[in-house]
């Protein structure tokens, strides 16, 4: 068939085959382009996704270390203010309050300072390691005023300032102090030193062209690399990322184009996990797709050069073909007869004339093939015999071309339902006597197809007055087993389905058996 569309194709016109062959050097050229731009693209979309996983894990660590800090701030400041609000801020108990906190910042290395300051705004103690009465109001303060008017007693997260104290940058946790009847008593204000954020950022890489931001829910803006402390505290209320932040929750991942210098980032925000705040980790396309850039020039350029040598290649080959055409043509056409003729001649070899099944030939060599394939890889072989019922009646009755038409309906029949599977062969064994061959078939299977098979041909309602039944029937013996080296043959699979068959004939006809209860003997 192929010969015969390979002749088809090559047909001696000179125009014909030049046209073919241009189509198909085209078709060559064009699908390595097209192959190369595929995997350009998948290439493309494989950085791309690893890039939304790294900017999602860059935020996921910015969430955690800003929650880590925040947590372990907000414990000891809870401690602090219980330690005021019981012990007063008598002298004796504010020179041990400064001790406490002298112990309490020479513990956690992200703490510039701890502070007290009294109703007024006023400086009562702190941690410094010299004990020291300064002169400090911070009644001004905004986050001062906040607790002053608020009665929360949560921590509070303020905007980094240089401290009046440290003249550093800092970035204020603050924890209202009340009386014992609830009135505001001061403040506890613990100054995280910025510098433990920015050694902590500077460790992500994030390119030439990436950004951290650490951004409170309101929108104003905590921290930000590249580092800009002109931008503390600036409102991102209106932002792009920021209504994503609102829109989509805790966590999310989006395009964004800078409007300050127009680089396109991919943007993962995830919010922390005890504080209202978000850390947002962003990335610079053109730096994440350079090194997709070269390898893509590279292959394209490489995928050009060959579909150029292709071209000329094919141009010679075209010359060629139209030197060659017709003598090729001729001897297509013989070697097609020729192989027409063997698959006939094999075909007619291997088939029963009459039923157009296999023939017993055909059977006996895939039996033996089979048997030697399940005993290799211990699989289960079954084998369904079939003989039809007082058919020689049926022949005394409606003569033998009667009978030859109700074999073949049958043995069509049988086909049908064996070709469920293509390893499936049906067979004639010998006069009415029919085999089916299962390969990797169990028993309880090969049972199902053996009954599906003899409804089907009692269904076929085929008159038959010399039978009880009123219509031909047939009767099936089944066997199946998993065949041991050197134990099992393949005939005693054959000898076995035999006996089954016997068995139901013997049992009234029209009926499944199988030998039950065999077991191979080891060696």
């Amino acid at each position: 068939m192929l010969t015969s569309l390979y002749i088809a194709i090559l047909k001696p016109t000179r125009s014909a085959v030049t046209i073919r062959a241009i189509i198909f050097v085209v078709f060559v050229c064009l699908s390595l382009i097209i192959v190369d731009g595929w995997r350009s693209w998948n290439a493309r979309q494989f950085e791309l996704q690893e890039m939304s996983v790294a900017t999602a894990n860059l935020a996921q660590g910015m969430a955690q270390h800003a929650n880590d800090t925040f947590k372990l701030a907000d414990t000891v400041m809870f401690g602090i203010v219980e330690r005021i609000e019981h012990d007063g801020t008598r002298p004796l108990e504010l020179q041990r309050l400064h001790q406490f906190l002298v112990a309490r910042v020479a513990q956690a290395q992200q703490f510039y300072g701890i502070y007290f300051f009294d109703e007024k705004g006023q400086w009562l103690a702190d941690s410094e390691l010299e004990a020291s009465h300064h002169v400090v109001d911070i009644s001004d303060r905004e986050y001062f005023i906040f607790h002053r008017t608020h009665p929360e007693l949560g921590m509070r997260i303020g905007t980094p300032l240089v401290g009046r104290t440290t003249g550093k940058w800092v970035m204020p946790l603050t924890r209202r102090v009340n009386h014992r009847d609830g009135s505001f008593a001061g403040i506890v204000v613990i100054a995280v030193d910025i510098g433990y954020f920015t050694k902590f950022y500077d460790k992500l890489d994030i390119g030439r062209a990436g950004s951290l931001l650490l951004v409170q829910n309101n929108g104003t803006t905590l921290l930000r690399r590249p580092y800009n402390f002109s931008s503390l505290g600036r409102s991102m209320v209106g932002t792009e990322l920021f209504r994503a932040f609102k829109a989509n929750g805790t966590s999310g991942t989006l395009w964004i184009r800078s409007s300050i210098d127009g680089v396109m980032r991919l943007n993962s925000y995830r919010s922390l996990d005890n504080y209202p705040l978000f850390a947002d980790a962003a990335l610079s396309k053109d730096e994440m797709l350079a090194d997709w850039w070269r390898d893509t020039l590279l292959h394209t350029g490489g995928v050009i050069i060959l579909v150029i040598i292709l071209a000329l290649a094919g141009i010679r080959l075209i010359r060629q073909i139209q030197l060659r055409t017709k003598t090729e043509h001729e001897l297509l056409l013989a070697h097609d007869a020729l192989g027409t003729l063997n698959q006939t001649l094999e075909k007619l070899a291997t088939l029963d004339g009459l039923t157009g099944l296999a023939n017993r030939r055909k059977f006996d060599t895939s039996l033996s093939v089979e048997f030697n394939r399940a005993t290799r890889y211990a699989t289960s072989l079954a084998l369904i015999m079939i003989d039809v019922d007082q058919f020689k009646q049926y022949n005394d009755i409606y003569g033998h071309p009667a009978g030859d038409a109700c074999l073949r309906a049958i043995s069509q029949t049988i086909q049908g339902l064996a070709q469920n599977r293509p390893d499936n062969l049906a067979a004639r064994y010998g006069g009415e006597e029919l085999v089916v061959l299962l390969p990797d078939t169990d028993l309880a299977n090969a049972l199902l197809m053996a009954e599906k098979i003899r409804l089907a041909i009692e269904q076929l309602g085929i008159e038959h007055s010399g039978d009880p039944t009123g219509a031909v029937t047939i009767s099936v013996g089944v066997e199946a087993r998993i065949p041991v080296r050197g134990v099992n043959t393949a005939e005693q699979l054959v000898e076995a389905a035999d006996k089954a068959l016997y068995a139901a004939k013997s049992a009234g006809r029209n009926r499944v058996c199988s030998r039950v209860g065999w077991q191979a003997k080891t060696v």
